[in-house]
């Protein structure tokens, strides 16, 4: 095969990303289209489970907001440990909240290695009622939050409700980045899964089910040792035959990082963890990541049409593409403002997304895991057992 053949491929293949850009453009318009909030008047009684653990950004904020519920009937559980300085926000929140009913329970019980899904496993088996809303504790909700994440569960056919979620506020470039990143790349990757197999997973700060829905499968107890209990959750209740539904509403969440650092390492974890969980579609991302692809075209053949062909239109699809799913969808203001972001976001997320195949191990609250057969191993134990089996 001769050079200019093997450039005239490569162009091509350069050019996959703009269809990738063109799905997720038609998926992201057909979704704010049809998938519009409905008023109901299905209003079960709700437990909102809660694990905690350490002291978020603002987290008195965030706990109150969900007292302030415009909902019937429901009540809040906390796991947390007994030393954790969190504990002293929620006795507070106990006594300026009296009329809400607060349960704090101390401690698990169970002995997983994920200590946050020991604690949700618990908090299921504490709750006073069969609907269940789990969420995050830097989660901030308005008065509507219950209303409006419990309505589809009055369809049978549903068994499980996930939303979006943007920062409460942005102070940083950092934090700019990341919200870019979510608007421009991630929600657009999740509209697209909506369009082409639906929803078959929920995203961490809010998931909406049922006790029944969790037990068909084992639930948390089954998710102890393992990683992504948000993913797990969708799809396995998705395995079940119900719809997991992505609800056109969006949470507040604090931001937890001040550094390109910490984003990078958090965000370096998550796609770790999916790379052991979806390899297939996260080997897929290449096809995704317009900017390195563009420059290699670029560079392949450095004309001005073909700089003007590529790098212009790799920036007005992802623009097109983050204000549709920023502003038009989900209403967030200055999305303008950020688009010049969009290309280092894109270089960040393609140097994070080339470390994830070198990695072995996620670092997670503060303690180093590998994750072998699904599992979560931390790393001194797996050192160990590898040193026995030599």
């Amino acid at each position: 095969m001769t050079w200019p053949t093997i450039r005239t491929v490569l162009l091509a293949i350069s050019a996959i990303p703009f269809v990738y850009y063109c799905i997720a453009i038609f998926s992201s318009l057909r979704y704010f289209r049809v998938s519009r909030l409905k008023p109901s008047g299905f209003l079960p009684p709700i437990s909102n489970i809660k694990p905690v653990f350490g002291l978020d950004p603002e987290a008195y904020e965030n706990f109150a907001s969900f007292c302030r519920q415009d909902y019937p009937n429901y009540e809040i559980l906390f796991c947390i440990d007994a030393n954790d300085p969190a504990l002293p926000v929620l006795q507070r929140l106990k006594n300026d909240f009296p009329n809400t009913r607060i349960r704090i329970v101390i401690g698990s019980g169970r002995n997983g290695t994920n200590d946050k899904v020991c604690r949700l496993a618990r908090l299921v088996e504490e709750a006073s009622y069969n609907h269940l809303v789990i969420s995050d504790s830097d989660v901030r909700v308005q008065p509507d939050y219950l209303r409006r994440l419990v309505a589809p569960l009055q369809d049978p056919k549903v068994g499980a409700v996930t939303c979006f979620y943007v920062p409460s506020s942005e102070t940083t470039f950092i934090q700019r980045l990341q919200e870019v990143g979510m608007l421009s790349d991630f929600y657009p990757g999740v509209l697209v899964d909506w369009q082409l197999e639906g929803i078959k997973f929920a995203l961490g700060p809010t998931i909406c089910t049922t006790r029944e829905r969790l037990q068909e499968w084992g639930g948390y107890p089954a998710l102890e040792n393992q990683p992504a209990d948000d993913l797990q959750v969708g799809r396995r209740i998705a395995e079940q035959g119900y719809e997991v539904v992505l609800l056109n509403y969006a949470v507040s969440t604090v931001p937890d990082y001040n550094s390109l650092r910490e984003l990078f390492f958090k965000r370096l974890r998550w796609i770790t963890v999916m790379r052991q969980m979806r390899p297939w579609g996260h080997a897929g991302l290449v096809f995704t990541l317009g900017l390195p692809w563009c420059l290699l075209a670029v560079a392949l053949q450095p004309t001005a049409a073909v700089a003007a062909w590529y790098l212009s239109g790799y920036f007005v699809f992802r623009s097109v593409l983050t204000l549709l799913v920023g502003s038009a969808g989900l209403k967030q203001r200055g999305v303008w403002a950020k688009l010049l972001l969009i290309p280092a976001w894109d270089a960040l997320a393609t140097s994070i997304w080339l470390t994830s195949f070198t990695r072995r191990s996620i670092r997670w609250r503060g303690q180093d895991y590998r994750i072998v057969n699904g599992n979560l191993v931390p790393v001194r134990a797996a050192a160990s057992e590898t040193a026995v089996n030599v």
